[in-house]
């Protein structure tokens, strides 16, 4: 039999199994010292998904809702950070908020007292390219399965008839571009070479969805038309704008494989959080 303790641990390790299967992206923040008076003790834990405490507790509110902005940056940068919570009390909170020296410092005006220091350690699931493919050779399909590799990505085809050389981490062909039963994550990057006869289901079902890159191969009349259609089918405008297309880093490639590379640099430039132009930017570039 289980006594309280491992119980709790049985329960934190069963959340952080769900959430890994699930592909979620999450923050575990533990105390790992404490001074003065805190409900707080070192072990002390909770998982943080999607700005909300789902699982544990660091001794009280007060630590906890100052803590989700933090874990959200952490999730953001994928790195691991220390900070020192001090439990001030009520009048001197703001004051020693404004003189500290550093950002990982975080002042919370309470009667606890004390200080917690606290570990964020950010969970995120393999990142995934995914490219949506029309069937048939696609030379620059081939390519961006073999880059994406190399970019340790888990790459995932989906294509009804593909025609590849090189093998994908997973291959869909029956879903017959039925995105609605893909299950997408927000760390997912998106390449549509649908090439016209299927995009605009394509990115309708992607609208529904919050992943971390769309890029869409198209001539900026193509682009026109089928957004045109779009935004007319109640497609919000906020994610037509977030679709990069024409897609690919301008590097006047020609060939199937520079403009692979084209792509893969512009995936690259997102996943390292380097863009710094919009889509319109580039249509007037």
């Amino acid at each position: 039999m289980f006594n309280n303790i491992n119980m709790e641990n049985y329960d934190f390790a069963s959340k952080i199994h769900d959430m890994s299967t699930a592909g979620r992206s999450f923050v575990v923040a533990t105390v790992v010292n404490t001074e003065g008076s805190s409900l707080a003790k070192p072990g002390f834990k909770v998982v943080i998904y999607n700005g909300e405490v789902i699982y544990g507790t660091l001794g009280g509110a007060c630590p906890e809702s100052v803590i989700l902005d933090v874990a959200e940056k952490v999730l953001k940068s994928g790195q691991p950070r220390t900070v020192k919570i001090h439990l001030e009390d009520a009048g001197k909170g703001l004051p020693a908020m404004m003189t500290a020296k550093t950002d990982n410092e975080i002042f919370v005006e309470t009667f606890c007292g004390g200080t917690i220091d606290v570990f964020l350690e950010p969970f995120k699931p393999f990142e995934r390219m995914v490219i949506v493919g029309q069937g048939g050779r696609d030379e620059v399909e081939d390519h961006l399965v073999w880059l994406g590799k190399k970019l340790d990505f888990k790459v995932i085809v989906i294509d009804h008839a593909p025609g590849l050389t090189e093998k994908p981490d997973e291959l869909i062909s029956d879903l017959d571009f039925n995105l609605e039963n893909f299950k997408f994550t927000r760390d997912d990057f998106v390449i549509i070479l649908t090439k016209g006869e299927r995009d605009i289901e394509t990115l309708k079902a992607l609208s529904k969805h919050n992943v971390a890159y769309i890029g869409l191969m198209a001539s900026r009349k193509r682009i026109d038309h089928d957004f045109g259609i779009l935004k007319s089918q109640g497609v919000p405008a906020d994610f037509l704008d977030r679709i990069m297309t024409p897609i690919g880093v301008k590097i006047k490639a020609v060939t199937p494989f520079e403009i692979a590379i084209s792509i893969a640099a512009e995936i690259t430039s997102v996943r390292r959080e380097r863009l710094t132009f919009t889509r319109e930017e580039k249509l007037v570039a």
